[in-house]
């Protein structure tokens, strides 16, 4: 059943729709923008509506005041975690573990514009969005073993290797060191650094290039480079020859073959 996210009232964070581009803006600068109990179950509830949105083609994700997000809020979260019971702290990492689950799902590409802290869980909101760009000033952590914790959180020790490697990860996951723009970058987390000024207007022009495309394709492509995880190679090469074939069923296939045999450029419609 297709949704509409144009009405949406988020309650825990910022949301706007632009012109297919969803804005989430985590908005509590007093505190470096932390998550608590509700903002992540509205995150996760709001990532599980994004397969059957019409309006929304691409999502960023951003904070408020110099920062994007400094993990989990310590008085509203790490303080009640101390108290519960095994099935209630279990019900808890399942629930965050869910949002990166609806996160991956969704079809359509996040990009995350981080500037400032961008800590614990915050890192993995990062972590867990298919296009990473980073202000001069970005420090990174994935600082669970600081506060006593395991560093396998939120499925860090699934994805992070497979973005900077094994050695690099394990190292950040262990310590809980912070990483500075410049070495996540050389390292592969951030696809790009860019002057603070200028990060949120890059976010939205890269974000309206996706919407502008084949997003169609663009799930597609976000579907197959979860799956072939799990793959072989003989595997991925069939999965990845019958996406193909039905991406060449596409209108946008032969939009593409048109405009191009026009010498004009493609307008693509996502179908």
């Amino acid at each position: 059943m297709k949704q509409t996210l144009t009405d949406y009232q988020a309650r825990h964070f910022l949301w706007s729709l632009n012109d297919r581009v969803g804005w989430i803006t985590l908005n509590r600068p007093e505190k470096k923008n932390p998550l608590t109990f509700d903002s992540y179950a509205e995150l996760r509830d709001l990532m599980r509506r994004l397969p059957y949105s019409q309006d929304v083609k691409v999502v960023v994700i951003g904070g408020t005041g110099g920062n994007f997000c400094s993990g989990g809020d310590v008085q509203e979260i790490i303080g009640p975690l101390t108290r519960m019971s095994m099935p209630e702290l279990l019900g808890f990492t399942r629930m965050t573990g869910d949002l990166v689950k609806a996160m991956r799902a969704c079809p359509q590409p996040i990009v995350a514009a981080v500037d400032g802290v961008c800590a614990g869980a915050g890192a993995i909101l990062a972590m867990c969005s298919d296009i990473r760009l980073s202000s001069p000033r970005s420090k990174t952590a994935f600082l669970f073993t600081r506060v006593g914790l395991a560093g396998c959180d939120m499925g860090a020790c699934a994805i992070l290797p497979r973005i900077i490697g094994h050695g690099r990860a394990a190292e950040l996951l262990l310590t809980g060191r912070s990483m500075g723009a410049d070495e996540a970058l050389a390292c592969g987390f951030y696809s790009r650094v860019i002057p603070v000024e200028e990060l949120h207007a890059a976010a939205a022009q890269l974000s309206q290039e996706l919407a502008d495309g084949p997003t169609f394709a663009h799930g597609m492509t976000k579907v197959m480079l979860n799956q072939e995880w799990n793959m072989g190679l003989e595997q991925a090469l069939e999965s990845e020859a019958q996406a193909q074939a039905l991406c060449m069923q596409s209108e946008d296939f032969r939009r593409a073959y048109d405009a191009f045999s026009a010498k004009q450029h493609p307008a693509f419609k996502g179908t």
